[in-house]
């Protein structure tokens, strides 16, 4: 009987422990939380894959910060906040993308360095610091044009 509580506790930890986090944005107010924030159908999705042949994706861009800093990305660099970097479902790591926000037209030059976002219908997760450039801190997201100027490997 014991064993048997205890493998399940066990597989339980194991599958809680492989579950993705949610990354965080800011509301108007300043808060962090999650958040599901959509944005109508004129939006492109590039959630499926990537084509190589592409080099403009269009969509919606959140950021992440503090929580995470310091924290080991998917490729295994750690994570900082004040670096241009950002992270991508599905572009290659080591991708150079330029990304701009669609409603005030400030750009920035970032690598991909880790995987997200795990919200549905964003497109890129953005360091702090890109998000100060893009000036989306207080938004929390943007609509955004990604371009590739450098695949990864």
């Amino acid at each position: 009987m014991i064993s048997k509580i205890v493998i399940t506790i066990l597989l339980s930890l194991t599958l809680a422990a492989c579950s993705s986090t949610t990354r965080f944005t800011s509301n108007n107010n300043g808060d962090r939380r999650n958040t599901n924030g959509r944005y109508g159908s004129e939006e492109k999705s590039t959630n499926s894959s990537v084509n190589r042949n592409s080099k403009t994706y269009y969509g919606v861009a959140s950021y992440y910060a503090e929580k995470y800093n310091g924290i080991a990305t998917a490729n295994g660099e750690t994570y900082n906040m004040y670096d241009l970097t950002a992270a991508s479902k599905n572009l290659p790591f080591n991708t150079i993308v330029r990304v701009t926000n669609l409603d005030n037209h400030k750009s920035v030059i970032l690598r991909i360095n880790d995987r997200g976002p795990f919200v549905d219908n964003r497109i890129i997760d953005v360091s702090k610091k890109a998000a100060q450039e893009l000036d989306m801190i207080s938004s929390g997201t943007a609509k955004v044009r990604i371009d590739v100027i450098k695949w990864g490997k």
